[in-house]
């Protein structure tokens, strides 16, 4: 094992410097796909020392070389190591999440219901307010607690309609208590969001989620066939939807 961790780093260093600084059109196209890459694998949240045997696998392919573990063999052991690595990042999360939800409850006009959603009424509607079997229109806004935005309607210049029913459990909850005309926070802990898994690598699993949320209009799901976004249409896993 480490006389393979040795070989790898020295396969690094002689890497020669334009394939870490690409200059063209089609180098940058390349390290894209390697950015790609790494986001599409980041759920294992390998170290550094672990990457090494991640691009020494892509080299021995892209090589012709020997296999020295081959792929079926190891689904099994990749699948574990996938589980085991979302948990500890799921749970880490949580963690870090534990004060800003203890914070949060003490803000003005806060309310912390039984699943867990901090609902803050931001303002006051006056219209119609929605039942779970109704199509909403809304403007939203969704960031991590460290402020950092992971998707935006007003961003996309047009407002989004779903079916109530088929979003996450918090967003069901939380616009099931606005009224046409009003805007709230919603502060979404995970249980109530997208649980363990996430929505990598945009969204961490474990992550708590922060919502603002402007209700535009309610219809009755008949009068329309418009459906949730991807991001917020319901998954079969065992959390009831996903937003």
């Amino acid at each position: 094992m480490r006389k393979l961790i040795i070989c790898v780093f020295v396969v690094v260093l002689a890497v020669p410097a334009w394939a870490i600084q690409p200059q063209t059109e089609d180098q940058k196209t390349l390290y894209a796909l390697g950015v790609d890459l790494a986001h599409r694998i980041s759920a294992f949240n390998l170290s550094a020392e672990e990457y090494e045997f991640v691009k020494q696998g892509i080299t021995d392919v892209a090589t012709g070389k020997k296999l020295e573990a081959e792929p079926d063999a190891y689904a099994q052991n990749i699948n574990q190591l996938f589980q085991t690595r979302m948990l500890v990042a799921a749970q880490k999360q949580k963690e870090l999440a534990k004060p800003y939800l203890e914070n949060a409850v003490k803000g003005k006009d806060a309310q912390k219901t039984a699943s867990g959603l901090i609902y803050q009424q931001i303002k006051e509607g006056t219209g119609v307010q929605p039942k779970a079997s109704d199509v909403v229109k809304v403007h939203y806004t969704g960031t991590l607690i460290d402020g950092k935005e992971f998707d935006s309607s007003i961003k996309l210049g047009q407002p989004v309609e779903f079916p109530l029913s088929q979003v996450i459990p918090c967003w069901t909850e939380g616009v099931g208590k606005m009224k046409v005309g009003g805007k709230a926070k919603l502060i979404c802990p995970s249980d109530i969001a997208y649980g363990d898994q996430g929505r990598p690598p945009i969204i961490p699993g474990g992550a708590t989620l922060v919502f603002e949320v402007e209700l535009l209009d309610v219809q009755k799901a008949s009068s329309t066939t418009t459906t949730a976004p991807a991001s917020r249409k319901a998954s079969s896993s065992k959390t009831k939807s996903k937003k």
